[in-house]
């Protein structure tokens, strides 16, 4: 699976700060042998995306998917290839850019916490109407050309 080809952000103003993130696309194979995907509602911004969240230092962009990925769906993923990245601003209007991996689950289970109140398998066609952010949709999009099961 290649990677989609990023989106180009405008080049960082003098002191600004670029969020670096990473996240999974969780998949697994559904009963009718389609692919099933991940996605999680957060309760604080009204949306349905993929998980995600902020590098801690010191980490590698991998480990802070799985990390990511265990702490808003409870579920041990293995890492996969790199599905794409995506580029945009972020709430306080930081250029931020996320790298995802797919993942396929290993273990554990969900549970709603504050953050992550919500997790649903969808089909990669249920998901890329149920998805909040163009980006989100996209990078499922490209992905879903690549993946033969």
């Amino acid at each position: 699976m290649g990677a989609s080809s990023p989106t180009v952000l405008e080049p960082l103003r003098p002191g600004a700060t670029l969020v670096r993130a990473a996240g999974g696309l969780v998949l697994r194979a559904g009963e009718d042998e389609r692919y099933e995907v991940a996605v999680v509602h957060r309760p604080g911004r009204e949306d349905w995306t993929f998980p995600k969240g902020k590098l801690e230092p010191g980490e590698t962009l991998a480990e802070c998917a799985v990390r990511e990925v265990l702490e808003e769906t409870g579920l041990v993923c293995r890492l996969g290839s790199i599905a794409g990245h995506v580029e945009y601003r972020d709430r306080k209007d930081r250029p931020k850019t996320v790298t995802y991996w797919t993942m396929q689950v290993e273990g554990g289970s969900f549970a709603p916490t504050d953050e992550v109140d919500e997790l649903r398998w969808l089909t990669l066609e249920e998901a890329v109407r149920r998805l909040t952010y163009d980006r989100d949709r996209q990078l499922l999009t490209h992905l879903s050309h690549e993946l033969v099961i």
